[in-house]
């Protein structure tokens, strides 16, 4: 007799649970579920933009408050020029005066202004003694200068000049905040680089100490080789502090160039990578310096300046010429009265005025002093380019020097490091050749920063740091 296999039945809560996640899952698909009981993984936060030199300069272009304040010399010399033209436009004036007195002249006057005088103001006690009187007068008047001895045209042209001053000053701070962003943008690049040299640095020290500690203790190496290389890894760790500082430190510059919080933390997008820079000759920078740069342009429009005071001193010999009209109400109260108009036009010539000479001395002292400042700046500017171009080549012929080094640290290292292990050599060689290379290393980057900012230096004393995509890797 064959026996059939018991069947194993499910037990009722399980069948349940199947049902009801076959269920849940279409609903999920569907999309009938809400949104608290469907079980999706989170999406991870944006991550914020690095910090990169382009982005950075365009930060401190629109944040930094040196460059609010050069918008603000530019309005304030917009503002002179429209002060200067308005000088061209009418003036209307509204006055109104209130007079009382028995002086017969003025009651005489006022009478008649009033359109009050009759037969009786005839009378001799009335002309000689009259009872006082009070007159409200209410003008209006317009004056127009025809011609104001070239004035206006003067003052006009120096605000003109100003305008031009102004935008060449925005230029000049435009160009000196790209330089400090360039500065403290690669010096937090230089302090972070410099501190993983000196992390690396230390994990090859306590390596050594480690190593030494093992002969030591097997009697393969003596107690001074463990001393020296405890010493010098506490030197490697001073040198890793130092660097950890300097990052704080190179950061507050650089959230000072870009306007920020001095505590502000930032991410960098950047390398300190070799790069080939193309200068010219330091008669072509000069050259360039003089046609460029933003503050002897200054400089020059200074001396127009004066020149344009010189001119208009000048023409204080020539007469002004002025049309007028006015109109008037009289009254001995607010609410009667008689009204009257005037029309006129007036030469004057100043036929002999003191001051004008002397104001003609300053004006052309002003000029003087202009020019010899402009020619003080050439100078100044020559200077700054041959020491530009100078610190350049230094930092260069340095970056070129520190790489040849640091590949014969790096052989002189592995060499020692051989010979130490076949037991040629002694653990102070080691430690020597290790020291070596780090500072090697360390010469090496601060090179390659110096022959950047060099760079950098050399295109803002020619006044062509118009843009930081040369040094953008």
């Amino acid at each position: 007799m064959k026996t059939r296999p018991n069947k194993i039945s499910s037990p009722p809560f399980l069948a349940k649970a199947v049902a009801i996640a076959w269920l849940a899952l279409h609903l999920v698909n569907a999309g009938a579920l809400p949104a608290w009981a469907q079980t999706t993984t989170p999406r991870p936060l944006a991550k914020a933009a690095d910090l990169t030199l382009p982005l950075a300069v365009d930060v401190a272009l629109r944040a930094n408050p040196l460059m609010r304040a050069t918008s603000a010399g530019r309005e304030i010399a917009d503002a002179q020029v429209n002060e200067a033209r308005a000088a061209r436009l009418p003036l209307l004036q509204l006055g109104e005066t209130v007079s009382r007195s028995n002086n017969p002249v003025f009651v005489f006057g006022s009478l008649l202004e009033q359109g009050k005088f009759g037969a009786s103001n005839f009378a001799l006690a009335a002309l000689n003694n009259p009872p006082a009187l009070t007159n409200l007068r209410t003008t209006i008047t317009l004056k127009l200068p025809l011609f104001d001895q070239r004035q206006s045209a003067t003052r006009i042209a120096q605000a003109q000049l100003r305008q031009q001053q102004a935008d060449t000053q925005t230029e000049q701070m435009q160009q000196q905040i790209r330089f400090e962003v360039l500065r403290t943008f690669y010096g937090v690049l230089l302090a972070k680089t410099r501190k993983e040299v000196a992390d690396e640095a230390v994990k090859m020290a306590a390596a050594d100490v480690k190593r030494s500690g093992d002969l030591v203790d097997t009697g393969m190496a003596v107690t001074s080789d463990l001393l020296s290389a405890e010493v010098q890894l506490a030197d490697f760790r001073q040198q890793q502090i130092q660097a950890e500082g300097d990052i704080v430190i190179a950061v507050a510059a650089l959230n000072t160039a870009l306007g920020a919080s001095v505590n502000a933390p930032q991410t960098i997008s950047g390398q300190l990578l070799e790069k080939a820079f193309v200068v010219e000759a330091p008669e072509v920078l000069l050259r360039l310096a003089l046609e460029h740069r933003p503050d002897y342009m200054r400089a020059g429009l200074s001396v127009r300046v004066a020149e344009k005071q010189t001119t208009g001193t000048r023409s204080e010999r020539l007469p002004r010429v002025d049309v007028f009209t006015s109109a008037g109400v009289s009254s001995s109260n607010f609410t009667t009265g008689s009204s009257d108009y005037l029309l006129g036009a007036s030469v004057t010539f100043n036929l002999f005025d003191a001051g004008r000479k002397e104001r003609l001395r300053q004006s052309q002292a002003a000029e003087t002093i202009a020019s010899a400042e402009l020619e003080s700046l050439a100078n100044q500017i020559r200077f700054e380019v041959v020491r530009a171009y100078q610190q350049y080549l230094s930092a260069r012929q340095r970056l070129t020097v520190a790489a040849q080094v640091i590949h014969q640290a790096d052989e002189a290292l592995r060499i020692v490091q051989a010979r130490y292990h076949a037991g040629l050599t002694t653990m102070n060689e080691v430690l020597q050749a290790e020291t070596m290379r780090f500072r090697a290393r360390m010469n090496v980057l601060a090179a390659r920063y110096d022959h950047y900012i060099g760079y950098a230096n050399v295109l803002l004393a020619s006044g062509r740091l118009t843009d930081v995509q040369a040094f953008v890797a």
